[in-house]
């Protein structure tokens, strides 16, 4: 009879990690402006990001993984313009 110790690799934090890993590669993140903008998008999906790395989608459609000061950035004009329309 084995247990999860003799077989570490089949379950566990190890299968999560190696499953996010994955899950993460095959997220298609999106190149453009998104480099250039800083974008609206949820709060509570930045905190989820910040400790998973898992990308977000902002509310122009753009997907990547923050990284950066937005306040250093000009806010997307399309971001801006769904968020006035939402709010307004």
């Amino acid at each position: 009879m084995s247990t999860p110790l003799d077989s570490p690799d089949q379950g566990g934090v190890a299968t999560l990690d190696r499953e996010l890993e994955e899950l993460l590669n095959e997220e298609n993140l999106e190149p453009g402006d998104h480099e250039r903008f800083s974008h609206y998008v949820k709060k509570d999906k930045i905190l989820e990001s910040a400790i998973s790395g898992k990308p977000v989608r902002a509310l122009c459609g753009k997907k990547w993984t923050p990284g950066r000061d937005p306040e250093k950035f000009p806010i997307c004009p399309t971001c801006k313009e769904i968020y006035e329309s939402m709010v307004g």
